[in-house]
């Protein structure tokens, strides 16, 4: 009886029911018998129950115990797009290559999902992306296949039956990309059934591609950045895209990408310079940068699109050259111009030391009304290799600011300034924020 409710209380994430069911002695690792059999682990896993996943873990569940069909929970957590799951059970041990009785690996089903943030998962894991499965493909094979897919359509013919009523919903996934729902159910409402998947195909595609080596023409990754640039949540399949081209540091795709910055098309202009902006850069190096900040410099003066032109912002930034000081100014200074946190992170990247109009700006900008201005500013100020009372001032005045991470960038800068102010920022984070990244910050050898 402890294992069904072990695992019922496991799949509908009852943590609290969950403990209290280990410490009167359930065993994690025993199959449920009732009407749904399968592992606790397993269930948690398919419903994206990350913290019962962990309690169960610590309780000794196998991390690789099978149910049913050689499912284990790592194929479960990738087949229904769970990465927060898939990442606790690697680092858990799972195995990343494991496959089910008909073949299908993680990979294989994390792709035909177009689960996005479980490839990046296991890819960073060590994923074999050239493994087969079942049916000879490989997930490469399979993300490819549904690039360009009417995802819609593809899931109606998965369950469509004479005489169902069918609803389709729409929404973003944890990952950012667009999570498509068909439901249907029969005219009596007595049956119903329903499938998913994610519109993250094409970045997908892209992300196995660069891991096997596979070079596909600039066109083809151009047109799945645009078509994707609406669909996700936060540009997802774009930037993959542009990472992607970024990496190639070849001349052929350099002149592919500089042609772009010059098109008719708006979107393949920003897009153009999105790509460009770090195309090369590694180990510090910028062989394109004197190509690259002409072009931009120029497009400061020929763009009127407003989207492209923060991208140029953007892309003046990442160079890095305070020659770009001037061209900056002059877009974040345009009457009209709305202030973002782009403004402060390109004006830190380019500002010299000693330029005392700059400085100021930068100084106000931490003090502006937005909060992610205030911390990109007040990080990038943290930042600058000078030592004034003027940049310390600054940085302790945020000290008592509302946001907790521009407190821990303002921590930083004053404890890599020596400045025994930065204690005041320590304590304050440590005893107001969960946020891991502020903790991590003030935390940092020195911080302190």
């Amino acid at each position: 009886m402890h294992e069904e409710q072990l695992y019922r209380a496991a799949l509908n994430g009852e943590s609290e029911t969950v403990g209290k069911l280990l410490a009167s002695g359930a065993d994690p690792n025993r199959l449920s018998e009732g009407e749904e059999e399968g592992l606790p682990l397993c269930a948690a896993a398919a419903w994206d129950r990350s913290e019962v996943a962990s309690a169960l873990l610590a309780a000794g569940a196998d991390v690789n115990g099978r149910e049913a069909g050689g499912w284990t929970a790592l194929l479960w957590a990738a087949s229904n797009g769970h990465a927060a799951t898939a990442r606790v059970l690697i680092e858990a041990g799972a195995e990343v290559d494991t496959a089910n009785d008909d073949g299908d690996t993680p990979l294989t089903l994390a792709a035909r999902r177009g689960a996005l943030g479980v490839v990046q998962v296991l890819l960073e894991a060590g994923a074999d992306h050239g493994k087969f499965d079942g049916d000879g493909d490989t997930a490469l094979d399979i993300a490819v296949a549904w690039v360009g897919v009417h995802l819609e359509s593809a899931l109606l013919d998965q369950i469509e039956q004479d005489g169902w009523e069918y609803v389709v919903a729409r929404q973003y996934a944890k990952d950012g990309t667009e999570l498509v729902t068909v439901a249907g159910r029969s005219a009596d409402g007595s049956e119903t059934e329903q499938v998913q998947a994610q519109r993250g195909h094409a970045a997908v595609a892209t992300l196995l591609e660069d891991a096997a080596g596979v070079y596909t023409p600039v066109d083809q990754l151009v047109a799945r950045a645009v078509a994707h640039r609406d669909i996700d949540e936060d540009a997802e399949t774009w930037w993959i895209v542009a990472d992607a081209l970024g990496k190639r540091a070849d001349e052929e795709t350099y002149d592919a990408l500089a042609r772009l910055c010059v098109s008719e098309d708006a979107r393949e202009r920003e897009f153009g310079v999105d790509a460009i902006a770090q195309f090369g850069f590694a180990d510090g190096e910028k062989p394109y940068l004197e190509r690259t900040l002409p072009l931009l410099q120029k497009m400061v003066t020929t763009e009127g699109n407003p989207h492209v032109l923060r991208s140029v912002l953007a892309a003046l930034g990442h160079q890095g050259d305070p020659r770009a000081l001037p061209h900056v100014l002059d877009l974040i200074g345009r009457p009209g111009h709305q202030r973002t946190m782009t403004d402060a992170i390109a004006l830190a990247d380019v500002l010299p030391p000693d330029h005392e109009d700059g400085l100021a700006l930068l100084i106000h900008m931490t003090e502006d009304e937005d909060a992610e201005v205030r911390d990109w500013a007040t990080a990038g100020l943290a930042g600058l290799s000078a030592d004034t009372p003027l940049i310390r001032e600054a940085l302790a005045a945020r000290l008592t600011d509302p946001d907790l991470r521009t407190v821990a960038e303002a921590t930083r800068g004053l404890a890599e300034r020596g400045d025994e102010r930065a204690s005041q920022g320590v304590q304050r984070v440590l005893a107001e924020s969960d946020d891991e990244y502020a903790r991590d910050l003030v935390t940092e050898p020195g911080a302190e």
